[in-house]
C-alpha cells in the first residue's frame, strides 16, 4: 500500500511468474466500492464471425500484464499514487446466448457505475461495447467516442442477427448513446461489401480516419485535433486490437493487412490524457492465434496506458 492506494505486486517481492493472476497482480474485490478505476474481464466470443477464442482473452491479458511496473517512464504517469485501483473479476455472461449476455453486461455495468469509478474492460469480442455504452448513457448521457479498429462495426445485421461483433456501434447509435459530432473512428481498412461501407458513420457526422491516412506518420497531431474538438465532454475509448497490423497482433479473429503500428497505438492512447475519460475497453484478443502471447502483451500494456491517461492521474 502507498498512501492507502493498492499497488501492483512488485517483481522483487514475488517472481513475475508467481503471485496472483490478476491484472498487473493487483488486489481483487467483488464490487467497485471505494475504487476510482477498476479492471473487468468479459470472457466472450459468441459474437465473433470468424476465428473464435476471445473468450480466453481476459485471462491471457491478465497473465501477460505481470511484467508491467507501476510508473510510466514515458509520460511520468503514476496511476497507483493517484487512484484506488483493483481487479473486480469477470462478467458471468451466458456463453450459450448472446442476446441474454448483452443484457447481463448492461446490468453488470449498471451496478459497477453506481460507484464513482472508471471501468477498464478486458475483452472479449467487440459486441460487448454496445451493452457497456447503454449503461454509460444512463449515468453520463450520450458520450463522445474514440473507436480504434480495422472495421467500422456498424453493420445492420450479421446472419440476420442484430447482436454481433460487427454491429455494436450501429446499435449504440440507435440507442442514442453517442454524441454524433464527437465520434472518431481510426484505423479502418480492408475490403467491404459495398464501396460505401465506411460512409455510414460519416453520414451521421462521425469522423473517419482510415488506416491509409495513418501510414508513415505520427498520430499525435490527429489526437491534438480530437482532444480540442471533444473538449470536456464525457468520452469512451474502445480499442480493438485488430486495429494493429497483424505483424504486431496476429492473435485476433478478423485480421486485416496494412494496420497501425504499436507506436501509433500508444500515440492514440497517450493522446487521450486530458480528456474526460469515463471508460475504456481493449477487445478482440484471441490467444489461440498467437502462441507467443505478444498480442496479449500489447493489450496489457495498452490497458495500463489507458489507466495512465485517466483523469486525476498525477505525473511525476
Amino acid at each position: 500500500m502507498s498512501d492507502g492506494f493498492n499497488q501492483p505486486l512488485g517483481g522483487n517481492t514475488m517472481p513475475r511468474f508467481g503471485g496472483p493472476a490478476t491484472m498487473m497482480r493487483l488486489p481483487t474485490q467483488d464490487t467497485a466500492a471505494g475504487l476510482d478505476a477498476c479492471f473487468i474481464g468479459i470472457p466472450m466470443d459468441i459474437g465473433a464471425s470468424n476465428r473464435p477464442g476471445t473468450r480466453l482473452g481476459p485471462r491471457q491479458i491478465r497473465d501477460e500484464s505481470r511484467m508491467i511496473r507501476p510508473y510510466n517512464m514515458a509520460t511520468g504517469a503514476a496511476p497507483f499514487d493517484s487512484l484506488q485501483v483493483a481487479d473486480i473479476g469477470d462478467v458471468a455472461i451466458n456463453t450459450f446466448d448472446l442476446k441474454k449476455s448483452v443484457d447481463i453486461i448492461t446490468n453488470h455495468y449498471r451496478e459497477v457505475l453506481k460507484h464513482d469509478v472508471i471501468p477498464l474492460t478486458l475483452g472479449g469480442d467487440h459486441t460487448l461495447t454496445w451493452p457497456i455504452l447503454r449503461a454509460m448513457r444512463e449515468k453520463h448521457g450520450p458520450v463522445a467516442l474514440i473507436h480504434v479498429d480495422a472495421h467500422s462495426d456498424t453493420n445492420e445485421h450479421m446472419f440476420g442477427e442484430k447482436e454481433a461483433h460487427g454491429c455494436p456501434f450501429r446499435r449504440a447509435w440507435e440507442d442514442d448513446c453517442l454524441l454524433n459530432d464527437k465520434v472518431y473512428q481510426i484505423g479502418l481498412r480492408g475490403s467491404g461489401y459495398t464501396a460505401e461501407d465506411f460512409d455510414w458513420g460519416r453520414d451521421k457526422g462521425w469522423t473517419v480516419t482510415p488506416a491509409e491516412a495513418c501510414w508513415h506518420k505520427s498520430l499525435t497531431p490527429l489526437m491534438d485535433k480530437i482532444r480540442a474538438e471533444i473538449g470536456d465532454a464525457p468520452v469512451y475509448l474502445s480499442y480493438d486490437i485488430d486495429s494493429l497490423d497483424p505483424a504486431f497482433a496476429p492473435g485476433t479473429g478478423t485480421v486485416e493487412v496494412g494496420g497501425l503500428t504499436t507506436i501509433q497505438g500508444l500515440e492514440i492512447i497517450r493522446g487521450c490524457a486530458g480528456l474526460n475519460l469515463i471508460g475504456c475497453d481493449l477487445v478482440e484478443v484471441s490467444p489461440p492465434y498467437d502462441p507467443a502471447g505478444n498480442t496479449a502483451v500489447i493489450a496489457a500494456n495498452y490497458l495500463f496506458e489507458m489507466l495512465c491517461a485517466l483523469p486525476g492521474v498525477k505525473r511525476r
